[in-house]
């Protein structure tokens, strides 16, 4: 099996974003990045979503399977470690 195209990020986050309001989970925000890793060919999306508990941001690393959002939450096998993936090095100033 070939490995399928990326999925568009805001899909991703806007299907992660109706998921969270339907547990009615209470969140600040939600930012993902795509990390690099892969599950059964799928590309892999993390995505953090600050809870707002002192700030309590939690990782969601997601796959779109045949349309669906499926997460390291319902699925422990998709792989969710951490990863530099949207890290940029601060800039020093002179």
């Amino acid at each position: 099996m070939k490995q399928s195209k990326p999925p568009d990020l805001r899909t991703v986050k806007k299907a992660l974003v109706a998921r969270l309001k339907q547990e009615q989970l209470t969140f600040r925000w939600v930012a993902c990045v795509r990390n690099g890793r892969t599950y059964r060919q799928q590309p892999i999306v993390r995505c953090n979503v600050n809870f707002g508990m002192d700030p309590h941001v939690e990782a969601y690393c997601a796959v779109l399977e045949n349309g669906r959002l499926v997460t390291n939450h319902e699925n422990k096998a998709i792989p969710c470690g951490h990863d530099d993936a949207g890290y940029s090095a601060p800039v020093e100033g002179s």
